[in-house]
């Protein structure tokens, strides 16, 4: 580590490994500081699935529904070697 970074992303739960990735991504160089091991907390905790949007039929919510489906879609061509669809 030489110390020059244009981000740093304290928490490497879900949303700090998030961000962290998406900024690498677009180029910037990134320090993700964790005190314990990646994902340990809350996000060990998560139920892991990634839904497309059904719950917001309830409320009528069809741009969120779409947003949803689409970052779905998004996350499955990203990563399909840790994301599998769960048909039911």
């Amino acid at each position: 580590m030489d110390g020059a970074y244009d981000l740093l992303v304290i928490g490497g739960g879900i949303n700090g490994a998030g961000i962290a990735r998406d900024a690498a991504g677009r180029g910037a160089k990134v320090l993700l500081v964790e005190k314990d091991d990646l994902a340990s907390h809350t996000s060990s905790a998560s139920t892991k699935l990634v839904h497309g949007g059904l719950r917001y039929l309830e409320h009528y919510e069809f741009r969120l529904v779409r947003e949803s489906l689409i970052e779905r879609e998004r996350l499955l061509g990203l990563a399909p070697h840790i994301i599998r669809p769960l048909r039911f």
